[in-house]
């Protein structure tokens, strides 16, 4: 959701408050790509840098700073224009597979085994506890 109608909607805000929230909430997280995940959309869904427990990637999705698409829009703006080496090493370095290959992630899944990871790393969360016991989560202010 990019470009001035988002702006005026307040997408600044409502991202701050939804990073504020994955970011300060003390319970298990666990992330599963299932398509695109790209830039702020990654840290807001609870990417790597916000230390989920597990961060698995179905192996069509794709990881990176942003798209190859973006690229070409953002060269285009800028008023260059978009080689197609570096789109095609976009496109390459954003894959699944490639970033499971440099440890990014926990690693691709099959998309019909989710519920059995996800289940997993429940388990492995609780320390073979029957019930998940979180600590106090201290949120900042949320401003309407």
């Amino acid at each position: 959701m990019v470009g001035a109608q988002a702006e005026r909607e307040g997408i600044a805000k409502h991202g701050a408050k939804l990073v504020t929230a994955v970011a300060c909430a003390d319970v298990p997280k666990f992330t599963v790509v299932v398509g695109g995940s790209y830039g702020a959309g990654n840290y807001g869904m609870c990417g790597r840098a916000y230390s989920p427990r597990f961060l698995w990637m179905w192996p069509n999705a794709r990881i990176g700073v942003m798209g190859s698409e973006q690229l070409a829009n953002v060269m285009q703006t800028v008023g260059q224009k978009a080689d197609p080496e570096l789109r095609d090493r976009i496109e390459r370095e954003s894959d699944a597979v490639f970033s499971s290959a440099r440890l990014w992630d926990d690693g691709v899944i099959p998309p019909q085994h989710t519920r059995r990871y996800l289940g997993l790393g429940l388990r492995a969360a609780m320390g073979g506890r029957n019930e998940i016991k979180p600590g106090d989560t201290k949120f900042g202010v949320f401003r309407m």
